[in-house]
């Protein structure tokens, strides 16, 4: 890996380098020191709002490693973006494969830089964030010994456009069955983030995966009902990016330091503290 370092701008502080993985070759990006999370964007790209949250974990003394998955780096969050980015991802065969249950080249080149992450900063293991059509990343990443630390915020794939397909969580069984084992047996936490109203992410899908990891699954889910009480739209969807409010009365920032807190206390050298964290 070479790494190249930004002055200013949007990334001033981050380095950036290439990282290939069965000839598949994308742009990473670095922030921070300690142990390692992957923040994996939201559509339309690596935005503004999620660089923020690197440098907010950054802050909190972790490495964040933002592989570039689609999109261009720096991208703004606009209605044409937005459609223009889906257009192109729904169509691709990385997102295609993954929407169907069968194995996606794009979480195994996730694992395989999940592994240099670890093999770079040290540590227990590597804690993953995934947003949107990356939310349900982290549990295909689990798979690998060097994640312990799943966020799901937001997941939205497969799409839930039917009663069947609102419950899944893209994941072959047998996939699912062994990563379930896993968390059972080394005290694995799954946390996950939704708006209670967001048809993108319904409330199947987080029985399902409630069903699947019992207590070891901690949902943390926002009143987006009419009427709520902090005026969020009947659309909010993305938890930690796009519907993001930087306020700490918000729920979205309390969402954002509860992931901060959990990444912190499972990726600790001293494993009581990772025994300590409550949701």
């Amino acid at each position: 890996m070479s790494d190249t370092a930004f002055s200013s701008g949007l990334f001033a502080g981050f380095t950036d380098f290439r990282f290939s993985h069965e000839g598949v070759s994308r742009q990473v990006f670095r922030l921070g020191e300690g142990p390692a999370v992957l923040l994996m964007h939201e559509v339309p790209g690596l935005h503004e709002g999620v660089v923020r949250l690197a440098r907010r974990l950054a802050d909190a003394g972790l490495s964040v490693w933002l592989p570039v998955l689609f999109g261009e780096p720096g991208v703004r969050v606009s209605a044409l973006s937005v459609a223009s980015c889906m257009g192109k991802v729904c169509i691709s065969r990385e997102f295609k494969v993954l929407a169907s249950r069968r194995r996606s080249p794009i979480t195994d080149w996730l694992r395989a830089l999940a592994r240099c992450a670890h093999e770079t900063c040290a540590g227990p293991g590597v804690g993953v964030i995934g947003m949107c059509l990356t939310g349900g990343f982290g549990l295909a990443m689990m798979a690998d010994a060097a994640v312990i630390a799943p966020v799901l915020a937001n997941p939205s794939l497969p799409f839930a456009l039917s009663a069947g397909k609102a419950g899944a969580l893209g994941l072959e069984h047998a996939v699912l069955e062994t990563i379930s084992r896993r968390a059972s047996e080394q005290d694995i936490t799954v946390l996950g983030l939704r708006f209670t109203g967001d048809p993108a992410v319904p409330n199947a899908r987080f029985e399902s995966l409630k069903q699947a990891f019992g207590e070891r699954f901690v949902a943390c889910e926002i009143d987006s009902s009419a009427r709520n009480p902090h005026g969020i739209g009947r659309w909010a969807h993305s938890v930690l990016g796009v519907s993001y409010v930087d306020q700490p009365s918000h729920p979205t920032y309390q969402a954002q330091e509860q992931v901060v807190a959990f990444l912190q206390a499972r990726l600790a050298a001293n494993p009581s503290e990772a025994c300590a964290w409550k949701p």
